[in-house]
């Protein structure tokens, strides 16, 4: 298993439209067992991300589909920084809140 934390800073009052094109971009990438998307609570401009693959390699992989190739683009128009917060190895999961 592979976990990718992220957190990304957008432009002033960008932060709902990046949420919209990483949920479009993320719909349906094989490997991908979980990608919450989630809006800082002190923080209006910033998005954390949390990503649960089946290996480094598929989340490689998915950075080649055409959705998020299409979506990288506007992304960075929105996007002011970008941190990759941290690298796990996932060890369990309990419930949905779905």
């Amino acid at each position: 298993m592979y976990g990718l934390i992220a957190k990304l800073t957008t432009a002033d009052g960008r932060r709902d439209e990046l949420i919209q094109i990483l949920m479009d971009a993320a719909r349906g990438m094989a490997g991908c067992h979980s990608y919450i998307v989630a809006r800082d609570a002190g923080d209006e401009n910033v998005v954390w991300v949390t990503e649960v693959w089946d290996s480094a390699a598929s989340h490689d992989a998915s950075l080649s589909l055409p959705a998020v190739q299409k979506a990288i683009p506007r992304a960075k128009a929105v996007v002011s920084s970008f941190e990759k917060v941290a690298v796990t190895e996932p060890a369990g999961e309990l419930g949905s809140w779905r």
